[in-house]
């Protein structure tokens, strides 16, 4: 009859049982003495995860950049970027239209005839010596010149655009064109083959400047026929009246504010 073995103190426990030396028993497991490390492949996700959340922020907030509206201050920069660029990206026919309207006191509207528009818009040649240095001191950037005859076409009208690179600029050249006196100032435009070939410097009567942002368009009187100077006492109203009506006829629609259309070639608001 077979007996169970008692353990002796040889025998380790467990080993009666059949076990394995050092092997874990079964049952409740007592308290670690390690902690258990993260897989390796933690560390690198809890990265890419962040930025994935930054990446997310980041296009949330460009799209929001994209699609928003534009600001004042944005959309009164487009409008003047738009303005000053127009004597280098508006047809010459569009500074200098082929009619001008005008009304002079106690008349009826009349039209000023384009006689031909120049070609040479350097502000050197386009203005008396005594003014070259006052526009040049002020970055003026070109000089476009036309010449008009009145409905009568008795009386020759030179009227010249000077850009400048900033309101500023422009309001402190305007100060140097004469106010009435016709030199120095514009000079005349005459063009061969018209009825204004005479109408020269010597001719010039009566003159008018205007600055509105960046431009300054400027006009210079005289008879047709190329007759000199006269005396204040002799020169007819209209000499006075006229060069101020077609300043105010080209000045206005060359700075008038367009219609902002964001996004498009032409705005970048």
């Amino acid at each position: 009859m077979a007996r169970a073995e008692t353990p002796g103190p040889d025998t380790e426990p467990g080993a009666a049982r059949g076990e394995r030396p050092g092997a874990v028993p079964d049952g409740p497991a007592g308290p670690s003495r390690h902690r258990r490390r993260p897989p390796r492949a933690t560390a690198p996700l809890l990265i890419a995860s962040g930025c994935a959340a930054v990446l997310a922020v980041a296009a949330v907030r460009l799209a929001g950049e994209v699609t928003r509206a534009p600001t004042p201050a944005e959309r009164s920069a487009a409008v003047a970027t738009e303005i000053g660029r127009r004597y280098r990206a508006w047809p010459a026919g569009r500074i200098f239209p082929a009619g001008l309207r005008y009304t002079l006191d106690e008349g009826s509207a009349e039209t000023a005839r384009r006689v031909g528009i120049g070609t040479d818009t350097r502000c050197g040649t386009a203005v008396d010596p005594g003014l070259t240095a006052s526009l040049t001191a002020r970055g003026c950037q070109a000089v476009l010149r036309a010449t008009y005859l009145d409905q009568a076409q008795g009386l020759a009208v030179t009227i010249g655009v000077a850009a400048f690179p900033d309101t500023a600029s422009a309001h402190g050249a305007v100060a140097w064109f004469p106010p009435r006196a016709p030199a120095p100032g514009l000079r005349a435009l005459p063009f061969a083959g018209t009825v204004a070939a005479r109408f020269g410097d010597a001719a010039r009567q009566a003159s008018a400047a205007a600055q509105r942002g960046p431009y300054v368009v400027a006009a210079t009187v005289g008879y047709a026929d190329g007759r000199p100077t006269l005396r204040a006492a002799r020169r007819l109203p209209e000499l006075a009246e006229l060069a101020p009506r077609l300043v105010d006829a080209v000045l206005r629609p060359l700075t008038a504010p367009a219609a902002i259309r964001c996004g498009t070639r032409e705005w970048s608001c």
